[in-house]
């Protein structure tokens, strides 16, 4: 059964097709555009669809836009997705090539029972409104935590997976235009539905084996931030121990002290017992714990990595000022400062000590706030995500943990460098 509209309302449901396939794309991907920009793209790309569906179907009806609609319309669409997105081709190809196939099963699904029913042609397009309305919002609401999590944790194993949705979308395709239109074809139309199957059993044993990997990797994260808050807190423990020692023998010479006053006042000698007072308080000073922030975790990497870097002759100045309930993990965001205030001491290495600084600011209101900051010997590259680009293999880890962070926590996160110094802005 053919639509009553013709080829005017052909090009329609294609253009709508095309348009909700776009939002199904859309809400499992992080764009790195502006919503402005993002505009101006679909409204050409939407141009050149409506323009490719309207020659598809003059040349050759129909049947010659089920064989064309992937090269003229998916694959352009895919392209500047991509393009438009912050995923690497194998996450973007495997997310727009399974929204891909599940819309083709949709649409044809909608066809078939409006020629089942001989329904209007309006009557189609409620039918698709039904379908791909309650798929976009159920899978903004559902999936795009989880796939975003699943993105910044494995994110470089999906290249087989990509291969799944591209052979399940050409086969749907070829069973839907050859050797003729589905719908006037019985066989055609089991084997279209028939393929379904496979297709559900497929991307079942594909997310179980996703989500197994994506189990493991955190439960290595949890593993690697429990072993750097032991660290962290052995580092501070030692700490209090040393001054808990330095305080006891304070202790134990102040009766010696006290009878040195004594004899200084006894003899008139003033000045004298001021400044053996003074050189005591002094002593004392030295041994104050510094306590940075109320987080235990927080507050032993700060003590750790600060005292390494002063070991190092590198100044620290340092203000923090945190709440006592954080918006995010506190085991999360001790690994975030571990992995930067490293990177800046291993920068200050490169120095001469008068120009070794670190200037560490951390705020909580109106909303936690970072800036890190320190000189650097060399120019910094960027690349097209922003990121600082790694010299050598197995550098840069540490900017890749941060830059996971903050797509996890939909944190804004900022590297520059101006007027010979480096800093990392984050914003939770």
């Amino acid at each position: 059964m053919a639509f009553s509209g013709g080829i005017p309302f052909l090009i329609f449901r294609s253009f709508f097709i095309t348009v909700m396939t776009l939002g199904m794309m859309a809400s499992l991907t992080e764009f790195r555009f502006g919503v402005k920009k993002l505009l101006k793209i679909l409204i050409l790309y939407l141009v050149w669809t409506a323009a490719a569906c309207a020659v598809l179907l003059r040349m050759g009806g129909e049947d010659l836009l089920l064989r064309g609609f992937l090269l003229a319309v998916s694959l352009p669409a895919v392209t500047i997705s991509y393009w438009a997105a912050r995923d690497t081709p194998a996450q973007a190809v495997f997310n727009y090539m399974t929204q891909i196939t599940f819309s083709l099963l949709g649409a044809s699904a909608c066809r078939l029972l409006t020629c089942h029913f001989s329904l209007s042609d309006a009557m189609n397009i409620v039918l698709m409104c039904a379908f791909y309305l309650p798929v976009i919002a159920l899978e903004w609401r559902f999936l795009r935590r989880p796939f975003r999590d699943l993105v910044a944790v494995l994110p470089n194993r999906w290249g087989t997976l990509t291969l799944i949705p591209c052979a399940f979308c050409l086969y749907l395709l070829f069973l839907a235009s050859w050797p003729g239109n589905y719908i006037y074809s019985p066989i055609q139309m089991a084997y279209l539905y028939a393929g379904v199957i496979p297709i559900v059993l497929v991307y079942i044993a594909v997310f179980q084996s996703l989500f197994r990997q994506y189990q493991d990797q955190m439960e290595q994260k949890n593993a690697e931030i429990m072993a750097l808050q032991v660290s962290a807190l052995k580092e501070k423990l030692q700490k209090v121990k040393e001054v808990e020692d330095g305080i006891r023998i304070q202790r134990h010479d102040l009766r010696h002290q006290l009878q040195a006053v004594t004899e200084l006042v006894a003899r008139g000698e003033r000045e004298g017992a001021l400044d053996f007072l003074d050189a005591a308080q002094k002593r004392l000073d030295e041994q104050k714990s510094v306590r940075w922030c109320s987080q235990p975790v927080l507050d032993a990497v700060f003590s750790s990595y600060f005292g390494q870097a002063e070991k190092q002759g590198v100044r620290v100045e340092a203000s923090i000022s945190l709440p006592d309930t954080l918006p995010v993990d506190e085991g999360e965001l001790a690994i975030v400062l571990a992995n930067a205030l490293e990177n800046a001491i291993h920068a200050n290495r490169k120095l001469p000590l008068e120009q070794r600084e670190i200037r560490c600011r951390m705020v909580g209101t109106p909303s936690i706030m970072l800036e890190l900051s320190n000189p650097c010997a060399e120019p910094v590259t960027f690349d097209d995500k922003g990121l600082p680009a790694a010299r050598r293999d197995g550098h840069g880890l540490g900017v890749q943990s941060i830059s996971a962070f903050c797509r996890k926590n939909s944190a804004v996160c900022q590297f520059s460098q101006a007027d010979g110094w480096f800093r990392l802005r984050l914003v939770l």
